[in-house]
């Protein structure tokens, strides 16, 4: 089959995908009897992105053989070969379409650890075929992805989750427990910060014509590049440092956020943003003149995202966002010779309410909760956070998106997850809705004396239902990404 046409029924083949709505029949290992495993007790996994974070979270689902990895996929051999030496039965792929089109009968269950421009198609493609799937954070790589996904995820009623871990650190429950009876009143104000990016950003465009690694073919970086804009092969758009691009990544805020900022969204049970503001960092290489970087993500950033009273909390809240070495100071009820967040304040979340702070670090682990004339309290050693896999690789996150695989989509252990995406989409949609603040940011007119007028500093009124910001129709170009030629999400 020539090549244009193999792209025309992969296209199809994705178009179809999310009408297919099919699913596997698992049978309970009461029917069999005992001493016989069923096929409920092992899933058929496949990964979409092998190496790096993707081996670690195959790795993790097939639990040391509890499951059977049946299939593999990389764009990159040479990434994929510690996966592919640990599961020497499983085949090998490097477009997941065909991987997914060969092997769809054979598939439960599918891992996605891409570069961020991938998720939600890999994602949207495999649900559509009735697969359950954990996608690394953040979940997708723009708003509308996000909320394509969650809806899919219940109309094919398969079970997700996305691959913040420390979602299911106990020290997350232990906040909820101080917050819920009352300890530190309505919080009003959060901060939420990260040294990231610890990557090159807020740098030129690379110009320069870079070679492909001698492993990689020019129909390989095809597939890397996959629904974005089309750019020659450079180092720092692969491996690591795709993540401060915007036609790859997105950038420290995405990298971090699903991680932070799902901590007070949880705990306070926070919906859709009401507006939200960003300021960036500039870099000046000649007087008066700051650099204008639009493919880039900036080198540092502050948002403040703006959400209404919820059912949990009674007041407003201000949640300040800050990256790339800015941090926010300490509180009134912190001592300053205490770190913020974590040692050596590189990460954290503040929570400020009305009768005290609850703080944390990343993922939520060294819990404090400080209160006027009161002794610090912290989480004790044996707090039981009620999560049975605490003792499994990365808190038991891939463990138990598995065994909820076995039991069912609306299972109590379905249900029982803690970054479904019935959960983690509105949560990517505000951590995205950052992204668009900040992208936003470099829109701008052309004044007749040749300056410019930068329009979309302001602060952008948000339709959560809707999709849509109401006072700056400029700023809705950030909500959804153009796809390049066959990548359509739908």
């Amino acid at each position: 089959m020539k090549k244009r046409n193999k792209n025309k029924s992969r296209r199809k083949f994705i178009k179809n995908s999310a009408l297919a709505g099919g699913s596997f029949l698992i049978v309970p290992r009461h029917v069999l009897g005992k001493g016989y495993l069923a096929p409920s007790d092992r899933l058929n996994l496949a990964a979409i992105g092998s190496g790096g974070k993707g081996y670690s979270d195959i790795r993790n689902a097939a639990d040391n053989g509890t499951n059977q990895v049946v299939a593999l996929c990389d764009v990159d051999s040479k990434a994929a070969e510690k996966a592919m030496t640990e599961f020497p039965k499983a085949k090998f792929y490097k477009d997941f379409r065909l991987m997914l089109e060969e092997m769809g009968d054979d598939i439960d269950a599918i891992t996605i650890s891409t570069p961020d421009h991938v998720h939600g198609i890999a994602a949207y493609a495999a649900i559509g075929l009735g697969k359950h799937v954990y996608v690394q954070k953040p979940l997708t790589h723009n708003i509308y992805e996000a909320r394509k996904l969650t809806e899919a995820a219940r109309k094919h009623k398969v079970v997700t989750q996305m691959g913040n871990q420390g979602a299911s650190h106990p020290g997350q429950v232990q906040m909820r427990q101080w917050f819920d009876t009352g300890l530190i009143g309505d919080v009003h104000t959060v901060e939420v910060w990260t040294n990231r990016p610890v990557w090159p950003q807020g740098i030129p465009v690379p110009t320069e014509k870079t070679p492909l690694p001698s492993h990689l073919s020019n129909d390989d970086w095809d597939l890397y590049i996959g629904p974005a804009k089309h750019v020659d092969y450079h180092p720092l758009y692969y491996h690591f440092k795709w993540r401060g691009w915007w036609n790859f990544g997105t950038g420290a805020l995405g990298d971090m956020g699903c991680h932070i900022i799902d901590i007070p969204f949880k705990t306070m049970g926070l919906g859709y943003p009401t507006s939200v503001e960003a300021s960036v960092g500039a870099v000046y290489k000649r007087d008066w003149n700051p650099e204008y970087i639009p493919e880039g993500c900036p080198p540092s950033s502050r948002v403040q995202i703006n959400f209404p009273a919820s059912e949990k909390n009674n007041k407003a809240v201000k949640m300040i966002w800050s990256d790339g070495g800015i941090r926010p100071f300490h509180p009134d009820l912190i001592p300053a010779e205490d770190d913020l967040g974590g040692d050596g304040s590189y990460n954290g979340v503040i929570m400020i309410g009305d009768k005290g702070v609850i703080t944390c670090d990343v993922y939520g682990t060294n819990p404090k909760l400080y209160r006027k004339g009161e002794e610090v309290l912290t989480m004790p050693k044996d707090f039981d956070g009620g999560n049975k896999y605490l003792d499994y690789p990365e808190l038991g996150h891939q463990k138990s998106w598995t065994e909820a695989c076995k039991a069912g989509f609306n299972s109590k252990e379905h249900l029982a997850l803690t970054s479904s995406f019935d959960y983690s989409g509105p949560l990517t949609e505000t951590v995205l809705m950052g992204n668009l603040a900040i992208r936003s940011y470099n829109l701008y007119h052309e004044n007749g004396n040749g300056s410019r007028d930068y329009f979309g500093r302001t602060k952008l009124l948000w339709d959560g239902q809707k999709m849509k910001v109401t006072n700056l129709e400029e700023a809705n170009q950030f909500v959804k990404r153009e796809y390049r030629n066959s990548w359509d999400l739908i």
